[in-house]
């Protein structure tokens, strides 16, 4: 019988054997609940304790679809409240226009809305502000109000890295294995928005340097890890990203313009600019490990 890897977890013939055992002891079981006693016997867990109970989900599927195992029927149908999630309503605040110079608005202050009263503001005036508008992250993420005399004037969005970034993976040198393993490390940049009526010179940079002291400690709160590296792109049709390049962000390449779902090597979409940002000066020794 053959190994099978799934989301870097080698799978082996002794592995499958004892997932068929498992579901036979547990005929009348759910295929969530099925997922989470595997979890449990393999120690199979997030870096914050959690179970990695949907990627196991995943794992049993693969090989259902593959006639290594047979799973029980589908009991419930999950309602999904991303799949037809509703618009975030629009908020009414103050944009009197703010302008002047930095240390003029200073002190500023930075909060972490997530998970907390402010996230529907964040969500609103992504929405409503920003050109991309808001979408909800999967996965972790953190997000971000930036506040000035008591007035929200940015937001910031922060989510886990994709996966394949060759000029990103070239920049820091590590291994397939070690990206697999690592890459919870990195934080993406999802959006940057600084609201329409605040005109600040160097505001941009200044709250992407603030951001980069703190990203880290605020993602060992939440997720249980630290955070080593930063990336975001940048659409060159649009924008120079001269807020990153001042803010002391790098170029690391281009990305091809395919996305993960290409089936050929033609662009499909837009070619972005690959900027990054060391956390640490040590970021390539933690994850090449």
């Amino acid at each position: 019988m053959a190994e099978w890897k799934y989301r870097g977890r080698l799978v082996t013939a002794e592995d499958i054997l004892y997932i068929g055992e498992l579901i036979a002891a547990h005929q009348h079981e759910s295929r969530r609940t099925l997922s989470k006693k595997l979890c449990e016997t393999w120690q199979w867990k997030q870096p914050n304790g959690a179970l990695c109970d949907m990627v196991c989900r995943g794992l049993l599927l693969m090989l259902d679809r593959a006639g290594q195992i047979t799973l029980p029927p589908v009991s419930y149908v999950r309602h999904n409240p991303l799949a037809k999630r509703a618009r975030a309503a629009p908020v009414l605040i103050d944009s009197t226009p703010i302008e002047g110079k930095l240390h003029q608005i200073q002190p500023l202050e930075f909060e972490q809305v997530r998970r907390t009263g402010d996230e529907p503001l964040f969500n609103s005036l992504m929405e409503e502000h920003h050109y991309l508008g808001y979408e909800q992250p999967v996965g972790e993420h953190l997000k971000y109000l930036v506040w000035a005399q008591g007035r929200p004037i940015a937001c910031v969005a922060w989510s886990s890295a994709p996966r394949h970034i060759g000029s990103r993976d070239r920049y820091i040198g590590w291994s397939g294995e070690a990206r697999r393993r690592n890459i919870r490390f990195l934080a993406y940049n999802t959006r940057f928005l600084i609201l329409p009526w605040v005109r600040v010179k160097h505001l941009a940079s200044h709250i992407l340097g603030r951001m980069a002291t703190r990203i880290s400690s605020d993602w060992q709160r939440m997720y249980g890890h630290p955070i080593y590296f930063l990336e975001t792109f940048v659409d060159p049709e649009r924008f120079r990203g001269t807020c990153y390049r001042a803010a002391n962000w790098v170029l690391l390449g281009r990305t091809t313009g395919r996305g993960k779902q290409s089936n050929s090597y033609a662009p499909n979409r837009s070619i972005k600019e690959v900027l990054g940002y060391p956390v640490t000066k040590r970021f390539r020794e933690l994850l090449g490990k």
